[in-house]
């Protein structure tokens, strides 16, 4: 078991696409200290489209170790260029938390699947890499995601605002930590987040993301669209729950494909199924949140904060405001996650992801070099 405060860096390469982020952080597993050093490496339209090709495969393709590599190199540019960013030593770095991209997530199958080479990044960056941080809790019975919230809660706890409060990640898929008011913790994906709106772009304007939301709040959105969606079974689930980016996309792009929409109002009506996704959540939430809290690229989608201003009638404000780094939470999370493993502490809850038991996770990748730190 490692003790007391370590520097890691966690990264994250989420459903949306885009790119990398990195960011460094201190912790020892409980507190953490944020240091405001954080990098995004986007990914190349050619790779980004053979990552997409992996989407949806229930085992490994021939190629896709090849995918698996190349996206690594991506990490280990990102870890390169925030070590010089931070003016920091690979041996002064305890840990990285490498997730991964997620290509498949079935649950209920026992399955989820993160391509990446976490021995290569180990190797190319001479520092520890720990990954896999899904594998123990799908196999112990639970979802698999979302792993944010313990990350979610230790911030909070310095936060000084009332409870119960929520935090919604909006990335390609969207999801929700509750923290009640003596840090109980009830957290699921509640639908789609950007990755619909993202692919809608990118199919009809060659660019594959709405900026600001300004081409959603150029249309008019379907009200009939959103209520057939809602029809779907996963929002009467209860929770803990999960999705696949994949996971309901047929249904809402076919409802869209059919009403033959233009580009605007497709956009509008993609954006409300979002925060309709959002909102009908909250009946599963044990109480009201007193406001909510954004972090994730849809936060700085206009269209998706006023609607949800709107819908959820109390304040929806960007994590910004609590001076967080709203694109670079998840990456700090699996730093945290990488110092919880390396200490033994649990990642997962009965009540974030459905396990019976809180569960530890995660698998170390040792670097070939020595790292004094760890």
């Amino acid at each position: 078991m490692t003790t007391g405060w370590i520097k890691a860096i966690g990264m994250m390469s989420g459903t949306s696409l885009d790119g990398v982020d990195a960011a460094l952080i201190e912790t020892d597993g409980v507190e953490v200290r944020r240091t405001g050093h954080a990098v995004f490496v986007p990914y190349s339209p050619e790779l980004r489209e053979r990552m997409r090709a992996c989407f949806g495969n229930r085992s490994a393709t021939n190629t896709e170790h090849v995918v698996a590599d190349d996206l690594t190199l991506v990490h280990v540019d990102a870890v390169n260029m925030l070590l010089d960013r931070a003016s920091i030593s690979p041996s002064e770095i305890g840990v990285i938390g490498f997730h991964g991209q997620t290509v498949f997530h079935e649950p209920a199958s026992g399955i989820t699947r993160q391509i990446g080479t976490p021995d290569m990044l180990a190797e190319k960056a001479g520092i520890p890499v720990v990954a896999d941080f899904r594998l123990a809790d799908v196999a112990a019975g639970g979802e698999g995601a979302p792993l944010a919230p313990v990350y979610h809660a230790a911030l909070m706890k310095s936060a000084g605002v009332d409870m119960p409060v929520a935090v919604l990640n909006i990335g390609g898929v969207s999801n929700v930590t509750w923290i009640g008011p003596n840090e109980e913790l009830l957290a699921f994906d509640c639908g789609p987040g950007n990755a619909r709106i993202d692919d809608w772009m990118l199919r009809h304007t060659g660019t594959p993301v709405d900026l600001n939301g300004a081409t959603a709040a150029s249309g008019l959105p379907d009200p009939m669209i959103e209520v057939r969606f809602l029809e779907d079974p996963y929002f009467d689930r209860i929770p803990p729950k999960s999705l696949d980016r994949e996971d309901i996309a047929s249904r809402i792009d076919g409802l869209v494909a059919e009403a033959k929409l233009g580009v605007a109002d497709g956009a509008a009506t993609l954006a409300q199924c979002t925060v309709a996704a959002v909102v009908a959540g909250v009946n599963h939430l044990p109480s009201a949140p007193l406001q909510w809290f954004v972090c994730g690229g849809g936060r700085h989608n206009d269209y998706l904060m006023e609607h949800l201003n709107n819908r959820l009638g109390v304040p929806v404000r960007s994590v910004d405001e609590l001076d967080w780094d709203g694109d670079a939470v998840e990456a700090e999370c699996f730093g945290y996650l990488a110092v919880r493993h390396l200490c033994d502490l649990p990642l997962s809850f009965p009540g974030t992801t459905g396990v019976p038991h809180p569960c530890c996770g995660g698998l170390l990748y040792k670097a070939l070099h020595p790292v004094s730190s760890v």
